[in-house]
């Protein structure tokens, strides 16, 4: 199995990088799903956050990308009365050491639109930084030019629901090995709905699923994980034979740099 030797050779890489390496290594046995999931190894994914309202319920994921920016969907509809809690793993528990931090700015994608969830991203200011542990830290952006080839087996995670007929959400945070999916391959099953701001992946026995938008699909390249995608949408059942579709993070990179920049 490439992708276990792959994480073997974090060790070799992990000094050289500051993102996208975690202190507690993930395990991953390979196809498991988000529905029907697969708990994640507590700690393993330090970047992923839970965007939650005062009451403490979560609604969407979201992905560190330095102490002071998280990365999350459009559609979520972030705002600053939300909270971003870094660091958690089971959300049911009071022993973990989690970062409730603030929200001091939202930055929706302009062009971002809801009927063709074209430009689904939003980029989030945190009040105060998250201060990186061991079971906190951030996720690598790609380069612009960076390609991620089409059944390259990538990761996404969260706390979406297991099946959609499910009532609530799972206490535990889920991961999910999945291919990239072409564009074209994608198009037989959405259309003209796939613009070159979307990429798939999936449609193998695993899908994404309510609860788990604006949370990361991240891609391993030379030892880090990279941002390759922002959860979006999908099928209403969380069929496991169609693909999801995640905001494209490479199309919008410059669009994130202009904002990081500026604030």
């Amino acid at each position: 199995m490439a992708f276990l030797w792959l994480l073997s050779c974090f060790a070799l890489v992990g000094a050289a990088h500051g993102c996208g390496v975690p202190a507690i290594h993930p395990v991953l046995t390979g196809l498991t799903r988000i529905v029907n999931g697969e708990d994640a190894v507590p700690g393993s994914w330090p970047w992923q956050v839970s965007l939650q309202d005062k009451t403490g319920f979560h609604f969407c994921g979201g992905s560190l990308i330095s102490a002071d920016w998280v990365v999350t969907a459009a559609h979520c509809g972030v705002k600053t009365t939300h909270v971003v809690v870094a660091g958690e793993f089971n959300q049911r528990s009071d022993e973990e050491d989690v970062q409730v931090l603030k929200v001091a700015k939202v930055f929706k994608n302009p062009k971002f639109n809801m009927l063709t969830i074209r430009n689904d991203i939003t980029l989030v200011k945190l009040a105060t930084p998250a201060q990186f542990s061991k079971t906190v830290s951030a996720v690598c952006l790609p380069s612009a030019s960076d390609n991620f080839p089409d059944g390259l087996q990538c990761v996404t995670t969260g706390w979406g629901k297991t099946k959609s007929t499910a009532t609530k959400t799972p206490d535990k945070l889920q991961q999910a090995v999945l291919p990239l999916v072409s564009t074209a391959d994608c198009k037989k099953f959405w259309g003209t709905k796939i613009t070159d701001v979307m990429i798939c992946a999936g449609a193998s026995g695993v899908s994404s699923c309510n609860g788990d938008s604006g949370g990361p699909l991240v891609c391993q390249k030379n030892g880090a994980w990279n941002l390759v995608g922002i959860v979006s949408w999908g099928s209403n059942t969380c069929s496991t034979s169609t693909p999801a579709v995640y905001t494209r993070v490479t199309a919008l990179l410059p669009w994130i740099q202009e904002i990081l920049a500026a604030n």
